[in-house]
């Protein structure tokens, strides 16, 4: 961090800044006029010290990278110690499941407001970061998936599941994704279940010749189904079915600027949450 950060803007850290959504990230910051990159994450080697802009073809921006977090956030959160509530730094992460837990909680410790885009937490974790955030003071936010059109397939998803009891799930990802199914899949799955009904009875006694091959199966029955390939960026797709009729609900993503507007609310709305929240539509 080498440039002085201004006390009116928000102040934001980037983990994971030199990867494909990092990228963005850091073009949407730069481009806001309330915010100001003040830190860039990575573990690249050979990237550390490297003036972030340069590394992404941006110019320059005066924020190197580090591949050191406790100090980048022990940094900034020095930087506002005396702005007081609602005036914190935040950090964005788009790092990996493997890091994700620590960076969040790291992050809840040095007061800096946590904004996870990185999907693997586990439902253990994510309450863990939620009862040491409320404990911290220090809200943040766990999302799936910043982008608007999903939250809206997510809530006709669950308003179809009342009338459905045949459902299945299909997510669709570029190769380089490291956890399935995606956290997104999952939560559309949870929000179909809090109907607390139980879906797709069986009606013939079942058998794989090749196992896994009817996907991953729910407490509620629900079946999620997870398909890796080079030029997929992300896609999902629930498919309703009842006797002589289907409905299917799809949404795909086919550039991620199509998440900033999500990720630029959530930098913008997350420094007044009490707590750690879970979900988009949380804070839409």
């Amino acid at each position: 961090m080498t440039e002085a950060p201004t006390a009116d803007r928000i102040h934001v850290v980037v983990a994971g800044a030199l990867g494909r959504m990092g990228a963005e990230v850091i073009k949407a910051v730069v481009g806001a006029e309330d915010c100001q990159l003040v830190g860039a994450i990575d573990t690249t080697p050979g990237k550390e010290g490297v003036d972030v802009g340069e590394a992404l073809g941006l110019g320059v921006l005066n924020v190197a990278v580090t591949a050191d977090l406790e100090g980048c956030l022990c940094a900034v959160s020095q930087a506002l110690r005396d702005k007081g509530p609602g005036a914190g730094a935040v950090m964005v992460d788009f790092t990996h499941p493997s890091v994700v837990y620590a960076n969040t909680r790291a992050a809840i410790a040095y007061g800096v407001h946590p904004v996870i885009g990185t999907t693997g937490l586990s439902p253990e974790q994510l309450q863990d970061l939620q009862v040491f955030s409320e404990k911290a003071s220090v809200g943040g936010a766990v999302i799936p998936n910043f982008s608007v059109g999903m939250v809206l397939l997510q809530q006709a998803s669950a308003a179809a599941a009342r009338f459905y009891d045949h459902a299945e799930l299909t997510e669709l990802h570029h190769n380089r994704k490291a956890d399935a199914p995606s956290g997104t899949c999952i939560k559309t799955a949870e929000l179909m279940e809090e109907l607390g009904k139980t879906f797709n009875p069986a009606e013939v006694d079942e058998h794989e010749s090749l196992e896994g091959s009817r996907g991953g199966v729910r407490p509620s029955g629900l079946r999620l189904h997870s398909l890796r390939l080079p030029g997929l960026v992300a896609h999902q797709e629930v498919m309703f079915g009842a006797p002589g009729e289907t409905y299917t609900l799809r949404h795909d993503t086919i550039d991620r600027s199509a998440y900033m507007p999500g990720v630029l609310l959530c930098i913008r709305k997350v420094r007044q949450l009490g707590a750690l929240v879970y979900g988009l539509e949380r804070l839409l």
